[in-house]
């Protein structure tokens, strides 16, 4: 069975591991904690960035740090991940749900202006598969109506928007480092902050809502507690394991977005009659994060899957449209978003890692094919 995601190791990981455990600072906030948060400032601008347990606990800083309180209301895609919204819930929010766009799940940033209420206060966008929503086009709707905007850029390591990374546009941003992304440390995440009021908030709540990271950098002779917060930082193990995978990111990106264009390559050649592509913007880029088809039908999904799985290749669906969800549907105002519907509905994953050979891409390509040419 060639599986839908198998989890790369460069060789160092372990290496980095026995590193920090023998200089005997395995807790958070350490050399390899430093060295990643500074290669991600130095490599794609961010203002300050701290590594977080999960890319959850890093968009849960973000509605902290927006100051989110109960009946303020957040826009934001209703095709994404539950961690998008449950951030902002748990600060007592409404959630807004905004459709996608009918070629691409990214968030419509026509159907935001109308969501607008005076008790919006933020529009938290999703970078779907590390191709970037329109952030111009999101940024002066905030501009003119004093909102923040959140990037959850969790699949969207080393992507662009207009030459922009990804994550260093809106006032904050949030990556993953899960086992299924492009750079890992098995579970992980990282906060980051572009808009520097934000940025010494941001290191209270991470250390538990005291000023300690201020007095290890010796600006104060002791440290207290001044604000809420979480132990939101990783430890030395996690952040060893993430610089291992940070030191080839570039070899890892290559690979990926090789075996990315073979599949898009291919498969346009093959015309398919029951299957859409992914649409990539003139204004985006991808980065191998991910490769998926968009089917004309919701029984074609199903068939398809099954028919991969006969063929030993396991393929998967995405995320359920959160505002039909059991938790949130009694709280959403009823509007329908049927591009999000369309997409829970249609949208199939194909395998996508380091690892995968070009004999298993082509195998996949061929399997697609197959099936599409006995409609």
């Amino acid at each position: 069975m060639i599986p839908f995601n198998k989890p790369f190791l460069t060789g160092n990981e372990t290496k980095y591991i026995e590193e920090a455990v023998a200089s005997g600072k395995i807790s958070g906030n350490g050399m390899f904690t430093k060295k990643c948060q500074a290669f991600f400032e130095k490599t794609y601008g961010f203002k300050k960035c701290l590594l977080t347990t999960s890319c959850t606990d890093a968009l849960e800083m973000c509605a902290m740090l927006a100051k989110i309180e109960k009946d303020d209301e957040v826009i934001i895609p209703s095709f994404t991940f539950v961690s998008t919204a449950l951030a902002f819930i748990r600060q007592g929010a409404k959630v807004v749900f905004a459709d996608s766009y009918s070629n691409n799940p990214n968030i419509d940033p026509s159907t935001i202006e109308e969501l607008i209420t005076p008790k919006t206060k933020a529009i938290v966008v999703v970078h779907y598969a590390g191709v970037a929503c329109d952030m111009d086009a999101i940024m002066d709707i905030a501009t003119t109506h004093n909102l923040l905007v959140v990037e959850d850029a969790a699949q969207a390591i080393d992507s662009f928007y207009k030459g922009k990374p990804l994550g260093t546009i809106g006032h904050l941003s949030a990556f993953s480092f899960h086992e299924t992304k492009n750079i890992i440390s098995g579970e992980g995440g990282m906060i980051c902050i572009n808009d520097e009021q934000f940025s010494e908030r941001a290191e209270i709540l991470w250390e538990k809502g005291t000023n300690r990271t201020k007095f290890f950098r010796g600006e104060i002779n002791k440290y207290d507690w001044v604000d809420i917060g979480s132990s939101f930082l990783p430890s030395e193990v996690i952040a060893a394991f993430l610089w291992a995978q940070l030191e080839n990111l570039q070899s890892i990106q290559s690979k990926r977005k090789e075996i990315w264009n073979h599949y898009e390559t291919q498969l346009k050649n093959a015309n398919l009659k029951a299957f859409e592509l992914p649409v990539v913007p003139s204004y985006a880029t991808q980065n191998g994060h991910m490769f998926y088809l968009i089917s004309k039908t919701p029984e074609h999904r199903t068939a398809l899957i099954a028919h991969l799985k006969k063929n030993n290749i396991h393929a998967v669906f995405h995320y359920l449209s959160l505002h039909a969800s059991v938790y949130y549907h009694e709280y959403h105002d009823g509007r329908n978003l049927p591009n999000s519907d369309h997409y829970t509905e249609c949208l199939v994953r194909l395998p996508l890692f380091y690892d995968l050979t070009l004999e298993e891409t082509n195998h996949i390509i061929n399997q697609i094919v197959a099936y599409d040419q006995g409609q």
